[in-house]
């Protein structure tokens, strides 16, 4: 496993990173799933141990991600460990009407911390962000205030902000304009392309770049069709419709005629194309079960840049078209 350099800090991440929503299980917000669906932690921990044997050693989670559980879990496979890096997010929280509030109060920011840390088992967090703030928490300025008296506390050694799924850019346009944080975690895949330019700037102005979604969940693994149903406690239910799935199938079918071409699989030309641009210093692809940590960093390979400049052409004839349709959607 190769590693990059995280922006201007002292980091050194794997190039795979191990996104950690899917081990937190199937919350709920009321009605709501915010979860990936059924897990068994046995399996969780095997594919954390798995990941770190095949050379990942930075894992990104957040405090909601099964309301904490995703942090249990990792700091019972990790701890304090040195060799592994983590990143989580703090942001989010729920009423006690089980509603989703978006909280970034100086005071939530530093009583979150303290308890991620307690769950991680660990001293310092690696990599602290903020989760999807938008600009007027920004403006308000008390969680820039806690996240620098965190990082003077000893609590955390860099932090930056994890940017909304579809419109990243008046955020990120915050911090680079004022020259804050450490780094940026955008979604960035064969289908959603529009953060490419941002790419660019931030790390120009040393920012480290997290991306993730690489698979848009699960929909560039090739292993969707028309027919495929998400479990009631699965969010992919609002995000991969079976509007969405059936129009996947024209859209993506020149996107895998490439892939075979090459002789990848489409996890792995899916995880390659985001590495093709060195601007981006980790790849976080969700990963459940010892078989995916295999398998989303297996076979990784550097497309040629015609082929990177052919992805590029086809999602600005019809490929965005399936974010418009998953925006949309919610």
């Amino acid at each position: 496993m190769k590693l990059r350099s995280f922006g201007k800090t002292d980091l050194r991440v794997s190039e795979i990173g191990f996104g950690a929503w899917g081990i937190g299980g199937p919350a709920m917000a009321g009605p709501t799933p915010i979860g990936w669906g059924r897990v068994d932690d046995a399996e969780s921990l095997a594919a954390l141990q798995a990941a770190a044997e095949r050379g990942i050693n930075f894992i990104d989670t957040a405090d909601f991600y099964g309301l904490g559980h995703s942090e249990t879990l990792i700091g019972r496979a990790f701890g304090n460990r040195p060799d592994m890096l983590i990143a989580t997010k703090v942001g989010h929280r729920l009423a006690q009407d089980n509603r989703i509030v978006l909280d970034y109060s100086r005071a939530h920011i530093l009583a979150a911390c303290e308890a991620s840390l307690r769950r991680l088992r660990r001293d310092t967090i690696d990599y602290y962000q903020l989760h999807s703030a938008k600009v007027a928490h920004l403006a308000n300025g008390e969680c820039l205030e806690a996240m620098m008296r965190l990082q003077e506390q000893g609590k955390i050694r860099y932090w930056g902000l994890s940017l909304n799924t579809f419109h990243p850019h008046p955020e990120a346009e915050f911090l680079l304009q004022r020259g804050l944080g450490d780094g940026l975690q955008l979604v960035f895949n064969i289908i959603n392309q529009r953060a490419a330019g941002l790419l660019t700037r931030a790390a120009a102005q040393g920012y480290g770049i997290i991306a993730r979604m690489p698979l848009q969940f699960g929909l560039l693994a090739g292993k969707f069709d028309r027919h495929t149903r998400f479990h009631a406690d699965d969010h992919r239910q609002f995000r991969l419709t079976p509007a969405i799935l059936q129009e996947a199938e024209t859209v993506l079918a020149p996107v895998w005629q490439r892939q075979q071409r090459l002789q990848l699989s489409p996890v792995a030309f899916s995880l390659s194309f985001v590495l093709s641009f060195p601007e981006i210093s980790t790849v976080i692809p969700g990963i459940k079960t010892v078989q995916q940590a295999i398998e989303n960093t297996s076979d990784l390979a550097t497309l040629p840049a015609d082929e990177v400049a052919a992805l590029q052409q086809l999602y600005e004839e019809q490929l965005f078209r399936l974010v418009m349709l998953m925006e949309a959607a919610g």
